[in-house]
């Protein structure tokens, strides 16, 4: 029992040390595309959170994206977060797909506001707005 407990002890410390150090990492990298995935999942977490409390949003559109949050929290995962660059794939695809719901649903202003990272990525996320 002893060793079991210990071996799930260094697996949580791996994992803390592994997230760590994709932090440390995501700081430092150049301003371009992969600083901005960096950045996706959590302004997403964000987006996801302000759309799920927003009244202006109809209860279809809060459940997509409150499926999405759970998924980017969840631990499970299609593609393992640690495997650098494709791990927040499925999140990314995810959120992504929750949020052009949303955007079918709700009005354009409402996910712009909610969205707290670069206004480009949401508008690109988006696409064209519907004549």
């Amino acid at each position: 029992m002893r060793d079991w407990l210990v071996g799930l002890g260094v697996a949580v410390v791996l994992l803390l040390a592994s997230w760590a150090l994709l932090i440390l990492l995501a700081r430092r990298l150049p301003p371009g595309i992969m600083r901005d995935l960096a950045a996706f999942v959590p302004d997403c977490v964000t987006a996801v959170r302000r759309l799920r409390t927003d009244p202006r949003v109809p209860r279809r559109a809060k459940i997509a994206v409150l499926i999405a949050g759970i998924w980017v929290a969840s631990p499970v995962d299609l593609i393992p977060e640690f495997l650098p660059v494709i791990g927040p794939l499925d999140d990314i695809v995810v959120v992504a797909l929750a949020l052009r719901y949303a955007a079918r649903r709700v009005p354009r202003d409402v996910i712009l506001a909610a969205w707290p990272g670069e206004p480009r990525l949401i508008e690109r996320l988006l696409g064209t707005p519907p004549p």
